[in-house]
């Protein structure tokens, strides 16, 4: 009798043992509470995968947004769908337009009382509803989403088209928004709940561990740095920085502060999958040819205006969520913000070298990093690389002098420059300065 008492004691002590030996259950909450961009679709990736490296066994959206951008919530729903543990959403306000998409893409909906779930017409930042070939997008795409998951694909196509007209639903003319009572009437909502943890123990999810997602201080500050108004400052650096060192080689720091700008600026949209890798070799490919133009052909011409075009595109096309050149579904207000962004930072950049450039220049700071002693003819320094002095022969101009440019003189084919003035090719000039490696001009008179 005894032995058997002893043997249920045992038994019972390793039934409760194993009990506590058992990890609880993981349920990571992240929120969605902005506009569906670029930001809010890297935070969703990096939630996701997050919860996939802790492995959680539940994951919970909580949402409240007005949707936003449909290509982005398009990325959102796909990671949602590929997602192998349940996905909860709880919308605790709104989950309009792309919100309404996400919400549909999830295991389970939860809505809070007064929430709404629907209006998913694809509008642009005016309010003005998008062209046909938008909503077409919408629809088929919010269709195949709720047969996928087991919800009336007539409602969810309702939800973007105002002529689909359901009976007891909806009339012609308006746009499906059901309220949480409507959404579990029709199968959008499984339950009204005030918390997520109503909706764990509506689901017998208990003694659990929650972990609230948030992103890193790093994510944090790349997410600072997609700031409009903080990209046309980095504009306004890499312009300046570029420029001044041009201007003032060898003194280090301008091209330093360009460079870092440069990672600054790009590393953030790069991430956030704006910048694509072809938008930002046209960048660079663009300084080339801006260099090309302005230390090997003289004057100016196609391979300026070709590095000009690279350049200012780049510095646009990486702030828009285009897709090789298709700007189907990026609203005509974000391009206007981007190349409004993109001149005033190069105007800016310029202002800047100018303004404070000059004051720069004279500082002690800047005598102490830059050889600012100038050896001066009457000082008796010359400096001529050519064997006779040329000074006062006549030459032909081979090219077009504005102002530097290819002369003629006996045959031979020399550097030369003005004074600022233009000189047209063919014309007859003569040179009043020998020193350096090319020859000072004028218009023959």
């Amino acid at each position: 009798m005894r032995q058997r008492k002893s043997f249920a004691f045992i038994i019972s002590f390793l039934l409760v043992l194993s009990a506590f030996a058992q990890e609880k259950p993981k349920v990571m909450v992240m929120e969605l509470k902005a506009e569906i961009d670029p930001r809010t679709n890297r935070y969703t990736e990096l939630a996701l995968e997050h919860a996939k490296e802790i492995k959680a066994d539940y994951v919970i959206i909580e949402m409240d947004t007005y949707g936003g951008a449909v290509t982005d919530a398009k990325d959102i729903v796909e990671r949602i769908m590929d997602f192998e543990k349940p996905i909860w959403v709880f919308i605790n306000k709104d989950a309009a337009s792309a919100g309404a998409l996400i919400s549909i893409a999830c295991d389970s909906i939860y809505m809070s009382p007064g929430a709404n779930i629907g209006a998913a017409t694809v509008v642009f930042q005016s309010g003005e509803a998008a062209p046909d070939k938008y909503q077409s997008y919408m629809r088929s795409t919010m269709r195949s989403i709720a047969e996928e998951n087991g919800r009336d694909p007539r409602i969810a196509e309702g939800m973007v088209d105002e002529t689909i007209e359901i009976d007891s639903i909806s009339k012609a003319g308006n746009v499906i928004t059901f309220s949480t009572s409507e959404a579990i009437k029709y199968g959008f909502c499984e339950a009204k709940v005030s918390s997520i943890e109503e909706i764990l123990e509506r689901n017998g999810v208990e003694n659990y561990e929650r972990i609230d997602y948030e992103l890193g201080t790093s994510e944090e500050i790349i997410a600072f740095f997609l700031n409009p108004f903080i990209s046309g400052i980095l504009i306004m650096v890499i312009v300046g920085g570029i420029w001044f060192e041009l201007q003032t080689p060898g003194v280090g720091f301008p091209i330093a502060a360009a460079l870092l700008a440069l990672i600054l600026y790009f590393v953030p949209y790069y991430l956030n999958g704006l910048a694509e890798n072809w938008e930002i070799i046209a960048f660079f490919v663009g300084l080339v040819l801006i260099g090309f133009e302005v230390f090997v052909i003289p004057g100016f011409g196609i391979a300026g205006i070709l590095g000009i075009t690279f350049t200012l595109g780049s510095l646009i096309l990486v702030m828009l969520n285009n897709d090789a050149f298709d700007f189907t579904f990026v609203d005509i207000d974000d391009i206007v913000i981007a190349a409004v962004v993109a001149f005033i930072g190069i105007f800016g950049g310029l202002a800047m070298l100018f303004i404070v450039g000059v004051k720069f220049t004279d500082s002690k700071f800047f005598a102490r990093v830059a050889l600012t002693d100038t050896m001066n003819r009457t000082e008796g320094y010359t400096s001529s690389f050519h064997k006779e002095s040329m000074v006062g022969k006549i030459g032909i101009a081979h090219t077009v002098l504005r102002p530097s440019g290819k002369i003629i003189i006996e045959d031979e084919l020399y550097d030369a420059y003005t004074r600022g003035d233009y000189i047209d090719k063919g014309s007859e000039v003569v040179v009043i300065s020998d020193e350096g490696t090319s020859l000072k001009v004028k218009l023959k008179a």
